[in-house]
This record gives structure tokens, sequence and C-alpha cells, in this order.
């Protein structure tokens, strides 16, 4: 049988349609419940959905007075609060087009996402890296407080198809690639809600992850209100120790967040009781399965993985009533078209390894990469977008993940490209040569190193790294060479790199 899933097509998305609309309108028949709870130690701040409506609507409004219009793009810089998801839906209700940014950036990085998207307004948070010489006005964050009170603005409705937001994926160019996405594509996301959640109106989802991640704001945010749940996000500060105790206390049925979180909050615990929780969620890397093993242990609850990317978010996942089986990801998800192809652009048959691709009539396919119409186009073959993943479909459809077809490396959740780490740490003028490699440390932890050749220190590039990549990007370790191993052609060879450095090192 060929490695071809095909469950016939999803429900067509209203049209016209915003995808703001589309995000509260559940909430509209329950305006008291409340929608949003941001998590200290001690207590939370409370959102109600029509608070937070209205918030949102006011901010389309003071966004519209500034004298934006529709397709104007807005640059967020800003923190781990809710300014973050009021700001993204208000400029989607107005028509404008927002792209969310980590507050980690360095103001280098930032410049190059600046200059990518061309932003007719940056918004931006205390002491947060703005681009150099900004080339359009910036907005204090503080501002954004007196617009929740304005009269809330119309709703722009208008083809599915056209843009909604700009999310940024390192690229295995090195440069950052700035990802279009259509107001269509969180009506994809309902094939989620049985494919992997189980989500009902009645859950309360705990998300670990930031506001500016996509898996925050799809999975965290967006999903739990367009489905009339609540939303539980940590706020900044909160440690990975902390979270058992705020999953007990504000009685979360559902828990997601990145391998690496499951593995802090298991550090020197035996047993965790969560007496409401129902599953985890899991996405961002791929789940160690030590990991997996160890949770389900210490608290007798299974997690559902979940495999996607920020061009098409998750579509292969487990799920509550059909849990992957052992060592698979899980299934394609009801409604999506998903194939395992041969260097041919065929099919293969289920059981060979080959490259994870998705039809281009998936509804939650990405428009394309901004700016890059020949990238774009080489990421497809035929009807198929090319993940870049190497999986194996079994003969049930279970499938299986082998691995990146490309040198990307895995940081806490965030993909990074090795050109990118390389071309900031190769610009100290007292290093020669430098490959970016994730190494495996652990069974169940991975970190970015570093191998180079010159005369710098691994403290002094250490320094360097830091005021020119965000933190997550920034390598662990530094190990100096006298060469750097390369093919004939001249090709960086970092699998030998990597298999070297763990052939020397116990990492079970």
């Amino acid at each position: 049988m060929l490695a071809l899933f095909d469950a016939g097509p999803p429900p067509p998305c209203p049209d016209p349609f915003n995808l703001a609309d589309y995000v509260l309108s559940a909430g509209a028949l329950t305006p008291e419940k409340i929608a949003l709870q941001i998590l200290t130690a001690t207590g939370a701040e409370r959102w109600s959905y029509a608070r937070l409506t209205a918030a949102v609507r006011g901010t389309a409004t003071g966004l519209l007075r500034l004298g934006l219009t529709p397709g104007d793009r807005v640059l967020m810089r800003l923190g781990n609060g809710v300014d973050f998801p009021v700001l993204f839906l208000g400029a989607i209700a107005a028509g404008l087009v927002p792209v969310p940014t980590s507050a980690q950036l360095t103001a280098p990085e930032v410049t190059t996402l600046a200059a990518a998207v061309a932003p007719k307004l940056i918004v931006a948070g205390d002491g947060i890296a703005l681009p150099q010489a900004p080339d359009c006005p910036v907005l204090p964050a503080t501002t954004l407080v007196a617009w929740h009170r304005l009269p809330p603005s119309e709703i722009a409705f208008g083809d599915p198809d056209r843009p909604a937001y700009i999310v940024f994926t390192s690229g295995s160019s090195g440069t950052p690639r700035a990802v279009l996405h259509a107001h269509r594509a969180v009506w994809a996301r309902r094939m989620m809600w049985q494919g992997w959640y189980g989500l009902t109106a009645t859950d309360r989802l705990l998300h670990a992850g930031a506001f500016n991640w996509t898996y925050t704001l799809g999975t965290g945010l967006m999903d739990p209100w367009a489905a009339g749940a609540t939303a539980l996000i940590p706020a900044a500060g909160v440690s990975p120790s902390q979270l058992p105790l705020l999953l007990r206390r504000h009685d979360a049925t559902l828990f997601a967040a990145a391998p690496g979180i499951y593995r802090q909050m298991l550090k020197g615990v035996g047993q965790l009781a969560l007496p409401k929780l129902r599953h985890g969620l899991s996405a961002g890397e791929k789940m160690p399965e030590v990991t997996r093993a160890r949770w389900r242990a210490a608290t007798g609850i299974p997690v559902h993985e979940a495999l996607g990317m920020s061009e098409c978010s998750t579509f292969v996942s487990a799920a509550p009533d059909r849990p992957a089986p052992s060592g698979a990801i899980g299934y394609p998800q009801l409604g999506r078209r998903v194939a395992v192809l041969g260097n041919d652009g065929l099919p293969v048959m289920r059981g060979e390894a080959g490259t994870l691709a998705v039809s281009r009539r998936d509804p939650g396919l990405f428009l394309g990469y901004l700016g890059a119409e020949m990238e774009t186009a080489a990421r497809f073959r035929g009807e198929w977008f090319l993940t870049g993943d190497t999986v194996r479909m079994a003969e049930d459809g279970a499938i299986t993940y082998l691995g990146r077809d490309d040198d990307m490396m895995n940081a806490g959740g965030y993909r990074v490209s090795p050109l990118e780490v390389e071309a900031a740490i190769a610009a100290n003028p007292h290093v020669e040569d430098c490959a970016a490699v994730e190494l495996r440390v652990k069974a169940d932890a991975s970190i970015i190193g570093c191998f180079f050749t010159g005369t710098a220190s691994p403290a002094e590039l250490a320094e360097f790294a830091a005021g020119r990549l965000a933190d997550y990007k920034c390598p662990r370790l530094y190990e100096r060479r006298d060469a750097l191993p390369r093919g004939a052609n001249g090709k960086l060879l970092r699998q030998t790199l990597r298999e070297d450095y763990e052939a020397r090192h116990d990492t079970a």
C-alpha cells in the first residue's frame, strides 16, 4: 500500500471570514466566562470573554486611528503579557497583518526581520530590542491599555485566503524566513481539536510557552478561545518546578509544553499528583522516550505528541481516542492529505522511509515565504509541500519520525538554523572556521554546540554570541579544533562532528 493518507476534505472555511472574529465568536455565548488567566506563584490575572473582546476591538480602533490601512504590517516587540494576544487579534480584526517576534531577539536580529517585512508600525515594550534606525513609528506598549476602552471597531471581513499574519522560522539558508499565513489557517486548526487535543468548551488548558511562540498562540490561546474554553498561561518568571502546583491550583484539564519542560518538571521528583489533568500535549521537537516513560511513571497521565511546522502548524498527532503506537508520533489528522515521498516525488510504499509531505490544498498551509517566491516554489513538488522531515508510515497509517533531511537544530522547541549561528560567531575576528551542531548530552536532552578553529577562547565566544543572538540560539558548549571535517566538495560535515562528540561522551 502506498504511503498516502486521505480522509477527505475538511469542511470549507466560511467566506467572508476574519480570523479574530472566529477566535472570539464562541466566547460571545458566555461573555462572563473566564477566557484567560495569567498565572503567578501567588495568584492570577483574569480576563473574561467580554473584557477580552472589548480590548481586542478597542485595540483595532486605536490602530486604525493611527492611519493604518488594511494589509499594513505591525511588528510586535512585546513581552509575555496579555498585550501580546490582544494586539495580535486586534490587528487582524482591523484587517492589518501582525508580525509576532520573540522578545529575546537582539537588535541586529530584529533589524533583519524588520527589513524583510517593512512594517508600518512597531509596538514595543520597555527594554525590548528594536530595529536599528527603524523606518516607521514606534509605539510604546503602554499606549495599548488606554485603547482597551475605545469604541469597538468594525470587523474587517474578507476572502479567507488573504494574508492574516506573519511568523518567522529559521531557514536552512541561515536567514530567518517570513512565513505568510492566511485567515483560513485558524479554521484548519479545528482538525486538531479531536485529532490531538480532545478539546471541549469545559477544558482549562495550561500552556507553558511564551505568548510569542506560534505553539502558544495556537494551542495555548486561539484554539481554547475558539472552542469557548479557558486558557491558562504562566506569567514571566514562573519556573518549570512551579508548574505542577499551578496545574493543581487552577484545575487544569489539559497541559501543553515542549518536551524540555516535561523533563525539567520531573527533576528530583518521584510522583506528581495532578488530579484534574486528563492528558498532556507535546510539540516543538520529538519527545525522547525516556521523558515520556518518566512522566507516565510519575503521573499516570499520557502525553499525546504532534508533528508540525511553522508553515502548516501540526497535522500529524496522537489523540485520546487514537493514541500513537510505541515509537510513533501519531496519525494524520482527519481532513488532512499527507504522503511520504521518495526522491522521485512519488509516494513510497508503507514501511519505507521518505520525506513527509502535505497537500498544497491543505487549508492550514501557508501562503508562501514573503519576498521569496523561488524559495517557496522550491518547497513544492507537484501537489505536495515538502516538510523536510524524514518519516515512515506504517500499514495502519501511523507516522514514525526519523529526523530532518537537513542540519536544522532544535533548541527548546525552537528550530534554529546552524548557518545563522555560524554567521554570528564567524564575525569574531579570532575565529577562522566554525560549525554549529545539535548535540545529544543526555538520553532526554540536547544542546547547541559550536566547534571552531582560531585563537578565540570559549568564554570570549560565549560573550560574543550573547550580543548577537537570542539566548535560545546561543551555543551552550564551545570546543576548539585544529580543523573541521569537510567533504571532497568542501561541505562542512556537521554529522561527523555530532557523532564524534557523542562517541566521546556518555549520553545515556
